[in-house]
């Protein structure tokens, strides 16, 4: 391969601005000056290699650092060459050049342009991607992203992973969920009716006054008049609460997270000048000018983001519906805990009583029909919640929420701590959460572990299964009422119908390379077609002249699915049917025995504490830690294996009134009984991404070991990510961690850890002045989890009592004691 020293002027300045200085010396001294190059061993060469990249990842620089051969840095390809520099028979003849002008101590500059160099001897071209059905599965936990989503850059490719599954051109969506609102289709069918008569209907080959070019500002503008007079004509035939629209296409609408742009949405009546946030939108919608627009780096993933931020301010709501408008053609969308699904597109120029329906449907659609949880009820200012607990109606009282899950898809985790209404005085802790079918209920777990007398875990007090109307309140059967994607004919069944080619993988579509021109110039709607019938092919009933269905009739854009196994993620979806999109979805992982589904369940824990980073001292916290290590072997030696520690699950109360657990373990979603060895404990990779156990990220079976192991990464990330009590500070040391792939995280993990003298330089290099007094006692950890820098081959329970030790012995030095 050609060598390259042209470095560009961005490139010279972060090797500027981060110099290497002395911190290659004590690599340089590992190797003897009585060695040389050429006639040191194969086995030498390959672990001086080894050593020498994983010391150059913990360089700003290299975080920084672009890669010359991909989108990502640097970082991302010293992690995958050191893959090939490890593996039989590399040629690490191409790591003589830069090894010996790091013993020679050569400029930065060159430096740096000997490992832009190998790495690119390392790096094979791109490769088709394996599909996502081939994996090992994951379970990573990402409703906690830590920080990575306060960056702008890696907004869209958040977005694919907490999504979920998106599947587009789903029949019958229409009657499922619109289905239901009372004198939608007599209403709707008058107002028709009224605009379509006279010398000058408003309705004749479209909607007068649609704009011809489907600009933005005159579409919404159209869009507010046409539902202010849809709404006025409606009140005679049912009069309920006032609900309207907001746009404000150039303004953002704030929140906690971050700001967005909202084309339009419903929000129930205030006047029209009122701000409003996202706590108040109850219908988002999304506006493209261009039909192209329809695609999923477009319309979808802003439909999308607008539907994360509902569901992460609105803390009862189970799900979301929401629309896309691209030119004229419109979606109804529905969210949930698995992802969404689309509607067929429609032209609301040829079917405007289905766009008069579907519009006055969102504006007659009550709390329950939108999504809120009705097993949430509001008197006054009081929410509550009513359990049947020990044969009577038990009232419990929300007092605040204390944290809600910013993902779409997933578990979706909400906490309220509350009280009884007849005892006020003993906290508790409400958790509503979406469970796998497959997973063991934990309020089953919690109630046999607090009936073992588990210490230091949360102690059970109620648990549930919620059911509305009489329903378990699950995804596939309640909340989408029987959609059954699977069982349509259209349904992708080959496993061509995922992309091959273009691009990595990612629980939404690829995130590769984006299509050529003519495939995405093929995204047109069909031509214009005259005709006057008010049938559709979403589902929308028939007039009683039996006429046949425009569904039957309309031109249909052929699936690119149909005809070649390379697709693209952009490519525009078929009308025919629906258009699989997550490589999650896929045939060989959803058939109709194992169609993934989740169940709303509610647990209830009488133990209030905080997140243990809130610890008011270094004294405070290594006690906590302490006390959590103690609760995990307790609930170890009960049977229960609890497979996800992380700094949300490990708690620490300080509060002297209240009488409960000092520190404590929560959250058994991801707990397993000990003598549990089904098929999918045993492949999955359970846990909190940045907590992982090295182990685990290479796909090893799930050992207490590996959980003793997280525990040591979660006080390691604390004293990087935070300077005080709940103090967190801004550090991108880590941030990669939630972006990196399996392979390439569990190399770096170990390389922190495998030589001390590489670790207390990273250790004092990046804990911030408050935890420095931890540097020990953080080494003293990595020395007994990690003996000899290696990862354990045995599992040694007297783990538990040495860990125990450490941090005892470390809360009573002087100078941890004095912070």
């Amino acid at each position: 391969m050609a060598q390259t020293t042209v470095q560009s002027s961005l490139e010279m300045e972060i090797i500027r601005a981060n110099p290497i200085g002395e911190q290659l010396d004590d690599f340089r001294k590992s190797f003897g000056t009585s060695q040389s190059l050429d006639t040191i061993n194969y086995e030498d060469l390959k672990e001086l290699s080894f050593r020498l990249f994983l010391v150059l990842q913990t360089y700003n620089a290299s975080h920084l650092l672009p890669s010359r051969t991909t989108s990502g840095d640097l970082l991302d390809d010293l992690m995958r060459a050191n893959i090939q520099i490890i593996s039989e028979g590399s040629d690490l003849d191409h790591v003589k050049p830069l090894l010996n002008a790091v013993f020679s101590s050569k400029p930065d500059q060159e430096i740096w342009d000997h490992i832009y160099n190998t790495v690119a001897e390392f790096l094979p071209s791109p490769q088709p991607s394996m599909s996502f059905f081939q994996q090992t599965p994951n379970s990573h936990i990402t409703s906690g992203l830590l920080n990575s989503s306060e960056y702008p850059q890696d907004v869209e490719k958040l977005l694919k992973n907490k999504l979920g599954m998106i599947y587009v051109g789903v029949p019958q969506i229409y009657n499922k969920f619109f289905g239901g609102v009372a004198k939608l289709e007599t209403t709707s069918q008058a107002f028709f009716e009224k605009w379509n008569v006279g010398t000058d209907p408003c309705f004749r080959e479209g909607w007068a006054g649609w704009p011809s070019d489907a600009n933005e500002v005159d579409v919404l503008k159209w869009l507010t008049e046409f539902i202010e007079t849809l709404a006025a004509f409606a009140q005679d035939y049912r009069s309920i609460p006032t609900r309207r629209t907001i746009t404000k296409p150039k303004k953002l609408i704030p929140s906690v997270m971050l700001t967005q742009r909202l084309d339009i949405g419903f929000v129930n009546a205030i006047k029209k000048d009122t701000e409003c946030d996202w706590s108040q939108i109850l219908i988002p919608g999304e506006l493209k000018s261009d039909p192209s627009g329809d695609i999923l780096s477009e319309a979808w993933i802003d439909i999308g983001q607008y539907v994360r931020k509902v569901f992460a301010v609105q803390d009862t709501r189970r799900f979301v519906l929401g629309f896309t408008i691209c030119g004229s053609f419109m979606r109804i969308w529905e969210f949930d805990r698995l992802g969404g699904i689309a509607s067929d597109k429609f032209d609301i120029n040829k079917e405007g009583l289905l766009f008069i329906s579907t519009i006055l449907g969102f504006l007659w659609m009550n709390e329950e029909e939108l999504g809120f949880d009705p097993t949430i009820k509001t008197t006054g200012n009081q929410r509550y919640i009513e359990i049947e607990r020990k044969n009577r109606t038990e009232r419990l009282v929300i007092d605040k929420l204390i944290m809600r899950g910013r993902r779409i898809a997933g578990r979706a985790t909400t906490c309220w701590k509350a009280h009884s209404e007849t005892n006020p005085s003993m906290p508790l802790v409400i958790k509503d959460s979406w469970q796998c079918l497959e997973r063991d209920e934990e309020g089953e777990l919690l109630r046999e572990a607090t009936e073992k007398n588990v210490v230091n875990v949360s102690r059970y007090y109620h648990h549930e299964t919620i059911r509305i109307l009489g329903v378990e309140d699950d995804i596939i059967g309640n909340i989408r009422k029987g959609l059954d994607i699977t069982k349509t004919s259209d349904y992708p069944r080959k496993h061509t119908a995922v992309p091959q080619n273009t691009g990595s993988v990612s629980p939404l579509g690829n995130t590769g390379k984006k299509g050529s021109s003519n495939q995405t110039n093929t995204l047109v709607p069909p031509p214009p077609i005259k005709r006057s019938r008010l049938t559709s092919s979403l589902g929308f009933p028939a007039k009683a002249n039996n006429e046949a269905s425009p569904s039957s009739k309309r031109p249909r854009l052929e699936s690119p699915l149909a005809s070649t196994a390379t697709v693209n993620n952009e490519a525009s979806l078929s009308s025919k049917g629906p258009t699989l999109v997550s490589p999650l979805a896929s045939p060989a992982n959803s058939n109709s025995e194992n169609y993934p589904n989740r169940i709303h369940r509610r647990v209830i824990i009488r133990d209030y504490g905080k997140p243990i980073y809130t610890a008011s001292s270094l004294k405070s916290l290594l006690i906590a830690l302490e006390g959590c290590i103690e609760g995990h072997e307790s609930l170890y030696r009960a049977g229960f294996l609890h497979r996800d520690i992380s700094i949300n699950n490990l708690m620490i109360n300080e509060d002297k009134k209240n009488l409960l657990w000092s520190s404590f373990l929560i959250d058994l979603d991801l707990a397993i009984k000990k003598d549990r060895k089904s098929s999918l404990d045993v492949k999955e990779k359970i846990g909190t991404r940045a907590f992982m156990a090295i182990g685990i990220l290479m796909g090893h079976p799930h050992s207490f070991m590996h959980d003793l192991e997280s525990f040591f990464w979660v006080l390691f990330w604390i004293c990087i990510h935070y300077d005080g009590p709940d103090k967190e500070v801004d550090s991108i040391v880590l941030e990669y961690w939630n972006h990196r792939t399996d392979d390439s995280l569990a190399i770096y993990k170990a390389g922190i850890i495998s030589n001390e003298q590489d670790f207390l330089r990273c250790a004092k290099l990046y804990f911030t002045p408050y935890y420095q007094p931890l540097v020990r006692c953080v080494n003293k950890l990595r020395r007994v989890i990690f003996p000899n820098g290696q990862r354990w081959k045995n599992e040694d329970p007297d783990l538990y009592s040495s860990m125990r030790k450490i941090l005892r012995e470390a809360s009573e030095d002087q100078e941890v004691a004095n912070i």
